[in-house]
């Protein structure tokens, strides 16, 4: 073709490091396995779709005159196996870790070069050296997909105390016999053998009794015998499963050849039998699975169309893939993000992959859109049609990009991912001065305090997105427990409890004071997380299985639950400065918590944390943030710092890098604290001054108190595993007066869902 563009257009081939979009569309879900394919920029290497009513790849010429792009379009094949003669030894265990498949064996690709400066004439993919360079290079590198994907499900597993300090008792060659069962059970599969004792025990049970009895656990209970290695993984390599029980996490021993010798196990003569831990884990998250089948075994009815399109499960990323579905479900933000943004793609001068507003678009067009939510034509022979769903890695890469642990591909807590998704996205859309959608959960908590000597009272109103609330067990035998009516859950958010040790301003002295919270306003949508774990014989345990809430008939109606604000007759505490700025803490809640092993730095933080409520609620965080970065860090308020809990180091380091004290408070209040992200906010807001404007400062408060407060569950979220960290978690939606599962990209109507075992509920104002 006559095109000067083929030999005029300076190109370079992307690096390891470069991200290439050459499976997606970053605007949309259309991939390389449409019939047209996607077009991948040779400039840049965004991907761009070329369907006719979206042609996300002219708009990206459009905004960025990079006139040549790489069309790529996959064509399965049949797989074939591909032997290797020569498979190298596996590595030490030290990181979890995926290693990215090589699909060459899968799938031809039909290649040709797109100039889209000369009205999309087209030429061969090797019609000059330097093209054919860049083409090679493109096609041989790993898709900014795959690059996240790979390096979130990194986690280095490290050696600790216990290894490095392993002492053993007398050497002994265990019988093979002995080998063959558990020593307290017939069980002879999943054993953990004890490097201090030898003894053989099996391992833990799960949540549908499977797996183990618990007697390895209980071993370390009795014994305090710490490191066990799992029989069957153990490699001539040196590789093997080695849980520390003390710190309740895979561990690494350095010298684990020498510590299975103390126990006659020579590791040369060693074969791998049996899935490792991080196998299992894995393996778990991506097939667990809720049935998907009615109780007299019939499939389940699947659903198609717009508002129907499942989310695939990237590996551990059901908690996600659950969220979005009940928070995309709120007409608020679909009218945000579908329709408001429908045209965004063509003004961004962002790249699309880091740009909140087209990823935020693209999952809503993606999930409302229809086009996605069809029954799969390549799996025609199915007796029930199932569909493909849409894979949400590249938001899934942005929304967790610079986080602790959304960045990576463990499972995590899905109220906590709903706080931080809604606190991102409020920022987000303030920074645009844009509508922000995540008012819909908006409202504020009365909190009232009164000196149990003077009986003074103070009042304080906070804002909130979401409540958590205790579900009270009754247990009335083994794993049995009476179901719970839930306004006996709501009883306990607003029920008054006791601070020891309050130093009340007015009688100068400490006392005893009572505290208690109500509504100051009601939310369009209230989200209640029902928190499900419980301490039992010092473990916690997840009690979701057994603790059914009943909900009544009808609306739920929440009347009963708003404050009234300061009475007549009722004498206000005094406000004074002078009082120690230190939080207090109720000594037996901090005294218990340390009995359990924990820091006291971490338990205070922990009764911080959860308002003052106690051990048990305390213990419970405990257990979800103990990897936080900075869980050991000083308290908020001690040596010093802002009102807003910032500490004045970090304040100090801010401000070093040409920042106002204002400024630095602002962006630290924002970020909760995190120096890190601070410093990103600051210069992502370049005009924000820190001061609070005449604006925000009349800013009503988010709510009403419009009476009467009745609501419906629209939808929830239910978890099934021992721990929100593990196991498998789906949503349930009404829609057009049906319920409907959606567990991961399948997506069914659910003629009883399970809603008295949810662990999230989404509950809309009727």
């Amino acid at each position: 073709m006559a095109c000067t563009h083929i030999t005029s257009t300076q190109l370079k081939a992307p690096s390891v490091y470069t991200q290439v979009h050459k499976e997606e569309c970053t605007q949309c879900f259309d991939t390389q396995d449409g019939s047209e394919g996607i077009d991948v920029c040779l400039t840049c290497f965004n991907g761009g779709c070329i369907a006719s009513e979206r042609d996300h790849a002219r708009n990206h010429f459009n905004l960025t005159g990079h006139p040549l792009a790489l069309n790529i379009r996959r064509i399965v094949v049949d797989k074939v196996k591909r032997l290797d003669d020569g498979t190298p030894p596996p590595q030490k265990i030290s990181k979890l870790a995926i290693v990215p498949e090589d699909e060459e064996v899968k799938y031809d690709y039909s290649l040709k070069i797109r100039c889209y400066a000369c009205q999309g004439a087209e030429a061969a993919k090797d019609c000059t050296p330097e093209i054919s360079a860049v083409v090679e290079a493109i096609m041989s590198a790993m898709s900014s997909a795959k690059q996240s994907e790979v390096k979130a499900w990194e986690e280095e597993i490290t050696a600790c105390e216990h290894t490095l300090c392993l002492q053993q008792e007398t050497s002994k060659k265990l019988e093979q016999q002995s080998l063959a069962h558990c020593a307290d059970c017939e069980l002879n599969e999943n054993l953990w053998l004890c490097l201090t004792c030898g003894n053989l025990a099996c391992g833990r049970r799960h949540y549908d009794g499977s797996g183990g009895n618990n007697h390895a656990l209980e071993h370390f209970e009795k014994t305090g015998h710490a490191i066990s290695c799992k029989l069957g993984t153990i490699t001539p390599e040196g590789t093997a499963d080695i849980y520390c029980y003390a710190c309740n996490d895979a561990r690494l021993d350095n010298d684990l050849s020498t510590h299975l010798a103390n126990w006659g196990i020579n590791i040369s003569q060693q074969t791998k039998t049996e899935k490792s831990m991080t196998e299992l884990q894995l393996e778990q998250n991506l097939k667990f699975d809720f049935s998907m089948t009615t109780e007299d075994g019939k499939q389940l009815e699947p659903k198609f169309g717009p508002g129907y399109t499942g989310l695939k499960n990237l590996g551990n990323s059901c908690y996600m893939a659950s969220v979005l579905q009940s928070v995309f479900d709120i007409g608020a933000f679909q009218e945000r993000y579908y329709h408001q943004l429908d045209d965004h793609a063509k003004t961004c001068s962002n790249e699309p992959a880091n740009c909140w507003h087209c990823q935020l678009h693209k999952l809503a067009d993606g999930m409302f859109s229809g086009r996605y939510s069809q029954p799969n034509p390549k799996k025609s022979d199915e007796q029930v049609p199932s569909q493909d769903g849409i894979a949400p890695g590249m938001f899934k890469a942005l929304v967790g990009k610079g986080h602790e642990e959304f960045s990576t591909m463990r499972q995590q807590d899905a109220y906590e991912f709903f706080q931080y998704l809604t606190k991102t996205i409020t920022q987000k859309e303030h920074a645009t001065k844009t509508a922000d959608p995540t008012s819909q959960f908006e409202f504020t908590i009365e909190q009232r305090l009164q000196c149990g000597k003077c009986k003074k009272v103070r009042y304080q109103t906070d804002n909130a997105n979401s409540i958590s609330v205790s579900v009270p067990a009754k247990q009335v035998g083994e794993d049995v427990y009476e179901p719970v009516d839930f306004y006996e859950c709501m009883d306990t958010f607003v029920a008054e409890e006791f601070v020891e040790g309050y130093n009340c301003p007015s009688c100068s002295e400490k006392t005893t004071a009572h505290k208690s919270s109500k509504f100051g306003t009601f939310p369009k949508v209230l989200v209640v997380h029902a928190r499900r774990f419980a301490f039992i014989d010092w473990v916690p345990r997840k009690l979701s299985e057994y603790v059914e809430i009943k909900f009544p008939e009808g609306k739920l109606n929440f009347d009963n639950y708003l404050g009234c604000g300061q009475q007549p007759g009722e004498e206000s505490l005094p406000e004074d400065g002078s009082v120690s700025a230190e939080p207090q803490f109720d000594q037996t809640a901090v005294e218990q918590l340390m009995a359990m092993g924990f820091p006291e730095n971490r338990c205070k933080r922990a009764l911080l944390n959860t308002g003052n409520n106690g051990a048990e609620i305390a213990m419970n965080w405990l257990f979800e943030h103990m990897e936080d970065p900075g869980i050991d860090d000083p308290l908020p308020s001690q040596g010093g710092g802002d009102s807003s809990g910032a500490s004045e180091e970090q304040i100090s380091i801010l401000c070093e890098m040409g920042f106002t004290p204002l400024q630095a408070k602002k962006a630290l209040k924002e970020t909760g604290n995190d120096a890190q992200r601070a410093l990103d906010w600051l210069f992502s807001h370049p005009d924000e001054t820190g001061e609070e404007n005449s604006e925000s400062a009349q800013k009503e408060a988010p709510g009403d108190t419009n009476q009467p407060f009745n609501y419906i569950v629209k939808s929830f979220v239910s978890h099934k595993g021992t721990s929100v960290h593990c196991g498998h978690y789906v949503a349930h939606v009404l829609k057009e007066g049906q319920w409907v599962l959606f567990n991961d990209n399948k997506v069914a109507i659910s003629p009883k869902p399970p809603i008295g075992e949810a662990y999230l509920y989404f509950l809309q104002r009727a």
